[in-house]
């Protein structure tokens, strides 16, 4: 069943608590967005023509549009945390005991997220760049799933989870390998379960995780940290100037599955609306960017986006 379409205008004030650009993942976010704009509801088939009208994407997406997948996300309808909100990479590199934690979730969260298979959100987007229409996907979600979809003009603007990096010599390493040197050091774990958490996180609460045994770097000896940008950490600036340069071929922006709340993701619609550029949004809930939008759609992703992959959507286009 689709969702609430909505059509904004530009808004008389921009978002409350703007931070400056160039600052990282886990910068201030904004205050609720202004409601000082005026919306209105608008026909179910909305988003559809706003695909249509637009020759070049450049789509941003966000948990969400991994919820369908099983990969819990992060935030509620109103943009705020369902849980306790991530470990920071300050903590992470500065607490021994932190790490301990955070590798011992993980050890019984990898399990659930190296399962995970795309959905029909993934199936579609990866649709719409073959149709020609999808200048980039960047996402901020760390699963590959677009990948294992099909799409290749991928961005991993927070890196990747199946990727473990030595914060001392630099060395990559699978995941996977990783998982079997946690499990052989700690066996005693394997029998614990916990729910699923987002990016391969576990509910694991209320357990002592000191006697929880973490390897190091194998060459160096160094702090082995998931290959992804944790809050805190800054996204590489090579990343952000691709990003920026294919948002600058683009002629429109579809967000899809994100509350922007992070200020690395918002920074893309905060420089397409200074260029002129449509965005528009899928989230179930309000997002940051609400008074920045030229149309939002609030429904499940692989509802909202079910026309791209239907004979009379994506093949149609194909010759349009």
């Amino acid at each position: 069943m689709r969702g609430k379409v909505q059509l904004c205008c530009r808004p008389v004030k921009d978002v409350d608590g703007r931070v400056k650009p160039g600052h990282d993942v886990g910068a201030p976010m904004a205050g609720p967005a202004s409601r000082n704009y005026f919306c209105r509801m608008a026909s179910p088939s909305a988003l559809e023509e706003f695909v249509d009208r637009h020759r070049r994407l450049f789509v941003l997406t966000g948990a969400g549009c991994s919820v369908s997948s099983g990969i819990p996300d992060y935030r509620d309808a109103d943009g705020a945390w369902k849980r306790a909100p991530p470990v920071t990479f300050q903590a992470f590199m500065a607490q021994e005991a932190t790490r301990r934690r955070y590798w011992a979730r993980s050890l019984i969260g990898w399990r659930g997220i190296s399962r995970a298979r795309p959905n029909d959100a993934h199936r579609a987007l990866a649709r719409l760049e073959a149709m020609g229409k999808s200048e980039i996907l960047l996402t901020q979600n760390v699963d590959r799933l677009h990948q294992a979809a099909g799409s290749e003009a991928v961005i991993d603007l927070h890196g990747r989870l199946d990727h473990v990096r030595c914060m001392g010599c630099g060395r990559a390493s699978p995941r996977d390998e990783l998982q079997d040197e946690l499990s052989r050091l700690n066996p005693e774990w394997l029998a614990r379960d916990a729910a699923d958490a987002p990016d391969g996180d576990a509910d694991l609460d209320g357990v002592d995780f000191s006697d929880f045994a973490v390897p190091a770097c194998a060459r160096c000896g160094g702090v082995l940290k998931p290959d992804v940008v944790f809050f805190g950490e800054t996204v590489p600036r090579p990343r952000v100037e691709a990003a920026v340069r294919h948002l600058e071929a683009a002629d429109a922006m579809l967000i899809v599955g994100s509350s922007l709340m992070v200020y690395s993701g918002f920074r893309f619609v905060e420089t397409a609306a200074r260029g002129g550029k449509p965005a528009a949004a899928v989230n179930l809930g309000r997002t940051r960017a609400d008074p920045l939008l030229a149309l939002k759609v609030e429904a499940s992703c692989d509802a909202a986006l079910a026309f791209l992959l239907t004979p009379s959507g994506g093949e149609a286009r194909l010759t349009s």
